[in-house]
């Protein structure tokens, strides 16, 4: 099975109530990790990579481990773009093999951000490439995407079925309280529901819309880090109810991947802190690949309920 497009996992996602899982990858050892949790729960996947990621690992590495992935799994996995921030970046994509980009206009004004999202649905769409857009800003920092708490904002109901109708996008993620990176709440986390309805009412039947910052931050592998070594006080997620909750109302796609960094991180210091000797790599980037594929299962099983969707 050749890395597939996100149209049918989306469709069938909102015609049976759940969310497929968007994970960002790094390097190797997460993807695997992502992999062998989506092979035991037989789920479909989005392997999805930022612009700091591509950075990092280089575009052609992540797409042949992307490649590898599938070939391995036989799972229907799909390619995708995180949070790309202009038309050549996208393009890039595009022509380097990804069967999804996003193109994140939020920073802009909605006439821009209509303008520049509908310039990549054209390029994306005549090369048989879905696009998810952004409308709203969510608070927070994650690679290159900075937005302080002042400056984010909620989605309007009225405006996202207007940018639908005028972009011609495949997917929208909206901003309805959730947050970039592992503190997205200093007291009750909240999320707007009723926003969310309301947006569902106003656009098409089945419309797929998105869900970014959605780690929930497991406090179990906050207090691990912290206990060798590690200094994050505070640090609290979306409650996994939340989740659940909004996969059942017509969120198709849920992003996760400060609880990934989070497992490894944690992983790593644990076995620092008891073989300080140690300095094989595979020491400790396989415990660590483990941790991540026990977080992924828990997510496809238990949070989005995509488990045996594959």
């Amino acid at each position: 099975m050749p890395i597939v497009g996100t149209k049918e996992m989306f469709a069938r996602a909102n015609k049976e109530g759940y969310a497929v899982g968007a994970f960002n990858v790094n390097d190797m050892e997460i993807v695997q990790g992502i992999v062998d949790a989506a092979k035991e729960e037989k789920a479909p996947l989005i392997l999805q990579v930022s612009s700091g990621a591509r950075k990092y690992a280089r575009p052609g590495y992540l797409v042949h481990l992307v490649k590898a992935a599938e070939e391995d799994s036989g799972l229907p996995i799909a390619l995708h773009l995180d949070h790309g921030d202009d038309f050549e970046i996208c393009k890039s994509c595009v022509d380097g093999g990804f069967t999804s980009v996003m193109i994140d206009g939020s920073k802009y004004d909605f006439e821009e951000n209509i303008k520049l999202t509908k310039q990549v649905v054209e390029y994306a769409h005549s090369k048989g490439v879905v696009v998810e857009a952004e409308l709203g800003k969510l608070a927070g920092i994650e690679d290159a995407v900075n937005v302080s708490e002042a400056d984010a904002k909620f989605t309007n109901p009225e405006q996202a079925a207007e940018f639908i109708k005028r972009t011609g996008v495949d997917s929208l993620a909206i901003a309805i309280g959730t947050s970039h990176g592992a503190y997205k709440f200093k007291g009750e986390a909240k999320l707007d529901f009723a926003r969310l309805e309301q947006i569902m009412k106003l656009i098409p039947a089945g419309y797929p819309l998105v869900l970014h910052g959605a780690s929930s931050v497991p406090q179990e592998l906050v207090e691990k880090c912290n206990q060798y070594g590690g200094k994050m006080p505070g640090a609290k997620g979306v409650p996994e109810d939340f989740l659940r909750k909004a996969a059942g109302m017509g969120v198709a796609k849920i992003n996760i991947d400060s609880d990934l960094r989070l497992a490894m991180t944690a992983s790593i210091r644990e076995v620092f802190a008891k073989t300080p000797e140690e300095f094989d790599p595979r020491k400790y980037l396989g415990p660590a690949r483990d941790a991540i594929k026990a977080v992924v299962k828990n997510k496809l099983k238990n949070v989005l309920g995509c488990s045996g969707k594959a």
